[in-house]
């Protein structure tokens, strides 16, 4: 099987490892399966769709409706967006995670904007119907709990763009542009400790009070987030590995 690609976009060394090992976790693949690649540290090598199963892009301090950014980030969503433009094709695809929706969405001509940001938390979402018509989302319950947090959120669809996921505070929770580009709002690939692992690291950069941690990280607990969100990436892998 040819490899999938883990395109990190962390400020954070631990946090660009912690996300590598969740992916490797919730995937099912080997460490030879999965390329870790930093989008952050410099410009990107050739990324050649033919080389690769899929992409994993995981989360980032970045928010795309950032009023100022600098050359760094600029660079990060015009490199990201040409692997968005293979994936829309059908040639590389791609599952984004909570950064991932952002690139996806604004990169194809939606909305990122503030006006459904989550704190970090576990909340209850269900799938739509085209969320129960897919290939991938329509294996998972039709409630189940996530782990969330993000200062942005899509309030305009991309043109082509379904929503898989909903809830009432934050309406797109998921979606799919074509066949194979694929994005969640919410982090799929942590379990409920990884997800406070997290929260410790970014802690006093706004996603949460951080006075609030533990009591927040005990509702996370308490929810019982289980394996269903896991699933979205290991249904992707095993979709897509060729």
């Amino acid at each position: 099987m040819r490899p999938f690609l883990h395109l990190a976009t962390r400020d954070l060394d631990v946090a660009a490892h912690d996300e590598y090992e969740a992916i490797l976790e919730a995937s099912g693949l080997t460490r030879d399966e999965l390329i870790h690649v930093r989008t952050d540290a410099g410009p990107l090598p050739e990324i050649r769709p033919e080389d690769y199963s899929g992409v994993f892009l995981g989360g980032s301090p970045f928010s795309v409706s950032d009023a100022e950014k600098d050359a760094t980030q600029l660079r990060v969503e015009r490199e990201l967006g040409a692997i968005v433009d293979h994936a829309v094709a059908g040639r590389l695809p791609m599952l984004g995670l909570c950064y991932g929706i952002g690139v996806i969405t604004q990169h194809l001509g939606g909305v990122m904007d503030r006006r459904f940001g989550e704190e970090s938390s576990a909340v209850e979402v269900t799938l739509t119907d085209a969320g129960r018509e897919d290939p991938i989302f329509g294996q998972l319950a039709d409630r189940f709990w996530v782990c969330t947090g993000h200062k942005e959120a899509c309030s305009t669809l991309p043109p082509g763009a379904v929503n898989l996921i909903t809830r009432e505070a934050c309406p797109v929770q998921a979606i799919r542009v074509g066949e194979s580009c694929y994005a969640t709002q919410f982090h799929a690939e942590l379990t409920a400790e990884q997800i406070i692992a997290r929260m410790v690291l970014y802690r006093d950069i706004g996603y949460f009070p951080a006075d609030q941690l533990e009591v927040i990280a005990a509702q996370v607990r308490a929810a019982g987030v289980a394996e269903w969100p896991r699933m979205i990436v290991r249904g992707f892998t095993e979709r897509f590995g060729r």
